[in-house]
């Protein structure tokens, strides 16, 4: 009997490193980080997105992917809590750093990229992002320096160090048209077409793309002029980067993390639900174009996001699915008007209680009156929805693994966040 076991078990070893060693080689790879979403954020997300009149609880695009998980510990020097910087240079390079590292290792000497060995090889390669296109995850693929702090130094680097991209979009006028130097102009030198508008990627030739929406990150989808920004974005991208040796794409979902900063529930769905229309987008294409590896996975979590809080065994998302605005946006409304319960009951449609009214009319005349009110405006909607917060940093917490497409398989199970960058390695013939 141990025998037949034993012969058992080495088959299936033995199966399981064939399916790894055969996986078949995506020719299309599109990572995608979704900064700052934990586990916490997707279950948020599943639940914002139930349709209150099933009994079912709707599953999600999430839900359809999910194949593994993540460590994401930084570089020994930097404990056990990863930033933005390392936790980018890992998923592109398969490199430990510390924290602030952009695309160098801990001695601060730079580490090759999949991005960069994409174009090496030949495939075409773009970065689409929600923040400034400097940021430290775009920054980790595109580019080398030994902090994330230096966003003058990395957008000169995009031109200086040789453009590696063929598509870049997202935000930073502020870093790209200086008074020093307009890296813009030195794009459309290159031959690169820009835009500065969404409306612009509905009609684009057929040339390298540079976009720019806004001054530095762009606005919350709940107050953008498109809501569903990424996945125009990354529908225009797909688009252009289409060629006969494939192509390489990294589409991050910036501000979710941004949110998780914040402790702002009702911006951090609106980020979700532009993340979860831009990966429905990339299940098609996966489905027209079953040459194409799509991954997803977040660089760490953000905020400690609690769905129930206070004891209480209740999270009650619906009065976030009728905000149209983000409560950042709400709070300069407040600046400039005079606080009044039907004003701000209009603003956030539910109602509210008169105690919160003079909070919100106290933290007017207060010094920092706007980060005041904005702290107010964020408390009234975690008590309507009990959600809880335990940090506005980073936590330690393994990340969810989502992947679809040719090479999904390989993705399966525990894993490091280094593992993602060597197994994309792998399938690009390195």
């Amino acid at each position: 009997m141990k025998k037949i076991i034993l012969i058992a078990c080495l088959a299936l070893l033995t199966s399981a490193c064939s399916n790894e060693s055969t996986s078949t080689a995506p020719k299309n790879i599109i990572m995608v980080v979704a900064d700052g979403t934990g586990p916490s954020y997707t279950t948020a997300y599943r639940y914002y997105n139930d349709d209150p009149t099933t009994d079912e609880i709707e599953e999600t695009v999430f839900d359809r992917h999910l194949v593994g998980i993540a460590s994401t510990y930084p570089a020994r020097e930097s404990g056990y809590i990863t930033d933005s910087a390392a936790a980018a240079t890992a998923l592109a390079a398969g490199v430990k750093s510390y924290n602030g590292a952009i695309g160098v290792d801990v001695d601060k000497k730079p580490v090759e990229t999949v991005l960069e060995y994409a174009k090496l090889i030949g495939k075409k390669t773009g970065v689409v992002v929600t923040s400034q296109i400097n940021h430290a995850t775009p920054a980790s693929y595109l580019a080398h320096n030994e902090s994330r702090k230096n966003y003058d130094a990395i957008a000169n680097s995009y031109i200086d160090d040789g453009i590696k991209a063929d598509v870049y979009l997202g935000g930073g006028w502020q870093y790209f048209i200086r008074d020093d130097r307009n890296i813009v102009e030195e794009f459309k030198q290159a031959g690169f077409h820009y835009v500065d508008n969404y409306d612009q990627l509905a009609d684009i030739p057929e040339q390298p793309l540079f976009g720019l929406f806004d001054k530095v990150g762009l606005p919350w989808a709940l107050d953008d002029t498109k809501h569903n920004r990424l996945s125009v974005m990354t529908e225009a991208a797909t688009g252009l980067l289409e060629n006969d040796k494939g192509f390489f794409m990294l589409v991050e979902a910036s501000q979710v993390d941004w949110a998780g900063h914040s402790n702002d529930i009702a911006a951090a769905m609106g980020e979700m639900t532009d993340l979860a229309i831009t990966m429905e987008y990339l299940e098609q294409y996966v489905k027209d174009h079953p040459d194409t590896l799509v991954v997803m996975t977040a660089d760490h979590s953000t905020g400690g996001l609690t769905v129930a809080a206070n004891g209480k065994y209740e999270w009650n998302p619906e009065y976030l699915r009728t905000m149209t605005q983000s409560p950042s946006a709400i709070t300069k409304i407040l600046l400039d008007s005079d606080i009044n319960k039907t004003l701000v009951e209009e603003l956030l449609h539910f109602t509210i209680t008169d105690e919160e009214l003079v909070f919100l009319q106290q933290a007017k005349v207060k010094k920092s009156s706007d980060k005041k009110i904005y702290k107010v405006v964020k408390a009234i909607i975690d008590q309507r929805t009990n959600t809880g917060w335990t940090t506005g940093g980073h936590t330690g917490h393994d990340v969810q693994v989502f992947a679809m497409g040719a090479g999904s398989e390989m993705f399966r199970g525990k894993i490091d966040n280094t593992d993602i960058a060597k197994k994309i390695f792998t399938f690009l013939g390195k």
